[in-house]
C-alpha cells in the first residue's frame, strides 16, 4: 500500500490546517487505497480565537493540535524521512503561511521551519511528488523556488502570486475545482480556499489534486 505524508500545522483555519481541507485529503487518500501519515512539527504557535478571530493571548503546541484531526495517530515530523514515504500532501489554512514557514509576515523572504524544510527537499531531491493545497504553494515555493523553479496556483490573488514568483516559484491561474501539474517536480497544486465560496468546491479541487499526485508515484 502506497503511503502519503499529510504534513499538518495545527487545527483550524486561522492558526493552523484548514480542517475541511485536511479531511478531504485524508478521505481522498483512503479512497484511492492508499495509507496516510499525518505528521507535524513539534513547535509552539499563536492561537487564534475561532469565535472572535482575534488573538486569544496563548501558545500551544503545534504536533499536539493537529493530533485532533488526525484522531491522534500522528508522528513528530522530525521522525519521518522521505524514504518512509511514496508523496507527500500539505493541506492550506494559515497554519502553513505562519507555523511551517512566516510567508504570511515575510512574503517571499519566508524562512521555514527546518524539519518542513528537510522534508521537502528530501522529496524533491527523491523525485517523489508533493501535493500543495490553498496557501500551501507559498510554503512550496518559500522552501524551493530559488532551487527547482516550480510551477504552482493559489488561484488567481495576484498579491500573492507575486510573491510568489519573487521567490524564483512560478505562478499559474487555475479555477478552484481544478489544478496544476508541474511535471518536472511532480508538484500539484488547487486553489481549494483561496477561492472556494462553497465546501463543495474544495472537495471537487482536492480529491482532484491528491488523485494527480497518486498518479505520480
Amino acid at each position: 500500500m502506497k503511503k502519503i505524508g499529510v504534513v499538518l500545522s495545527g487545527c483550524g483555519v486561522r492558526d493552523g490546517s484548514e480542517i475541511h481541507e485536511a479531511v478531504f485529503a485524508l478521505l481522498s487518500i483512503d479512497q484511492a487505497g492508499c495509507e496516510a501519515v499525518c505528521m507535524a512539527p513539534d513547535a509552539d504557535f499563536a492561537v487564534t480565537n475561532h469565535l472572535t478571530m482575534q488573538d486569544a493571548g496563548e501558545h500551544r503546541n503545534i504536533l499536539v493540535e493537529s493530533a485532533r484531526i488526525a484522531r491522534g495517530n500522528i508522528r513528530d515530523l522530525s521522525d519521518v524521512k522521505a524514504a518512509d514515504l511514496d508523496a507527500v500532501v500539505f493541506p492550506g489554512g494559515f497554519g502553513a503561511a505562519k507555523n511551517l514557514c512566516d510567508f504570511a509576515v515575510k512574503g517571499a523572504s519566508a524562512s521555514v521551519n527546518p524539519e518542513t524544510l528537510r522534508l521537502l527537499k528530501e522529496m524533491a531531491a527523491a523525485g517523489k511528488p508533493i501535493g500543495v493545497i490553498c496557501i500551501a504553494p507559498a510554503l512550496l515555493a518559500a522552501a524551493l523556488g530559488r532551487d527547482l523553479a516550480p510551477t504552482v496556483t493559489i488561484g488567481n490573488d495576484a498579491g500573492t502570486a507575486a510573491e510568489i514568483e519573487k521567490t524564483g516559484a512560478i505562478h499559474q491561474e487555475c479555477p478552484v475545482t481544478g489544478f496544476i501539474v508541474d511535471k518536472k517536480n511532480k508538484i500539484v497544486s488547487t486553489p481549494a480556499y483561496m477561492l472556494a465560496t462553497r465546501i463543495s468546491e474544495v472537495q471537487q479541487g482536492i480529491e482532484k489534486c491528491v488523485q494527480e499526485v497518486i498518479k505520480l508515484i
